[in-house]
């Protein structure tokens, strides 16, 4: 056996494990949130491709508990931030306070310094608390007194908000929409998902009691490993051509970002090794596209008078672009 058939079986051994514990941490998620499996394996692909999750769904359809989950089945620490008008932004990145007794300011770092953070009703802090996350989101580090103080890794933004009830609000700015990964919603759970929940309420496992399933080590190296997954010259060029796409759709002001189309990569590498695969296939893209891409997308009024939708428009930018034939795995 020549050197680079060992390389490709020591891969593949790798991304069996890798699957192996994708499915451990889903399957622990899913002893809360029944019926629900797409969402949280979106949720985890977010967490190991180093990206942040937008949940924007209908009060009490689970977004808070599916961002409790995953923190408490991850070894990580965790915090939430429950965003108000008054928030302010060293409420959330913290604040350099002066110490007497050495005459020097120190910083206290504030929530934000955590491996998961909640960010509750994201959409109801002020732009100005809002902003305060722009830079971590991005750069995994945060600026006080122009002191530059990085965040532990692994490190995710799990973001909530509430599309119907807009009192007192401040939607998000394209800026702050195209550093999130993806947008998903819960949706109402099925009729027998429902009715579990409510027969395993008194009994069932509470999110504080479920275990630890990976730690901090264990995401980093999966995360590690994703960056190693193969991607053929077709699929970059096919990655690619989906994301301009967007950017020429007459019924689109503005199109995804070159961000759109990293993020759209780390993404596909992940859901390649939580299948068991080395390797990306088409189907790869062409299942995470919309997620990735249609939060970023503005319409022009013209189609929103219409009824377009962006998940639409992503899906018909995806029927213009061929598929690759010869993937080269």
């Amino acid at each position: 056996m020549t050197a680079d058939m060992h390389r490709a079986s020591d891969t593949d051994a790798l991304a069996g494990r890798f699957a192996q514990l994708f499915g451990a941490l889903a399957g622990n998620i899913e002893r809360v949130i029944r019926g629900k499996r797409e969402n949280v394996e979106l949720a985890l692909l977010c967490l190991l491709s180093e990206g942040h999750l937008l949940l924007e769904d209908v009060p009490g359809v689970g977004k808070t508990t599916l961002a409790r989950t995953i923190a408490a089945s991850v070894d990580a620490r965790w915090t939430r931030i429950q965003f108000t008008p008054d928030l302010l932004p060293s409420d959330v990145t913290g604040v350099s306070i002066f110490n007497q007794s050495n005459n020097q300011f120190e910083f206290h770092p504030g929530p934000i310094f955590a491996n998961i953070v909640v960010a509750d009703e994201i959409n109801r802090g002020s732009p100005k608390t809002q902003s305060a996350l722009l830079e971590v989101m991005e750069e995994r580090r945060v600026t006080v007194d122009g002191q530059p103080n990085p965040v532990p890794r692994p490190f995710m933004v799990i973001a909530t908000q509430n599309p119907v009830d807009m009192d007192g609000t401040y939607p998000l700015p394209e800026a702050q929409l195209d550093r999130f990964l993806m947008k998903i919603s819960m949706g109402y759970p099925d009729h027998a998902s429902e009715v579990a929940v409510l027969a395993g309420t008194p009994t069932g496992p509470l999110i504080d009691q479920l275990s630890k399933v990976a730690g901090r080590d264990d995401i980093k190296n999966m995360i590690d490993f994703a960056g190693r997954i193969h991607v053929a010259p077709p699929l970059y060029d096919y990655l690619v051509q989906v994301v301009a796409t967007t950017r020429q759709h007459s019924d689109i002001r503005l199109g995804a970002s070159p961000r759109a189309s990293l993020a759209l990569l780390r993404a596909v590498r992940v859901r390649a090794a939580a299948a068991g695969r080395s390797f990306v296939v088409p189907e790869d893209v062409k299942s995470l596209a919309g997620h990735v891409i249609a939060h970023r997308l503005m319409l022009t009024p013209e189609a929103e008078l219409r009824g377009r939708t962006a998940p639409e428009l992503v899906a018909e930018s995806l029927s213009r672009v061929p598929v690759p034939q010869s993937t080269g795995a």
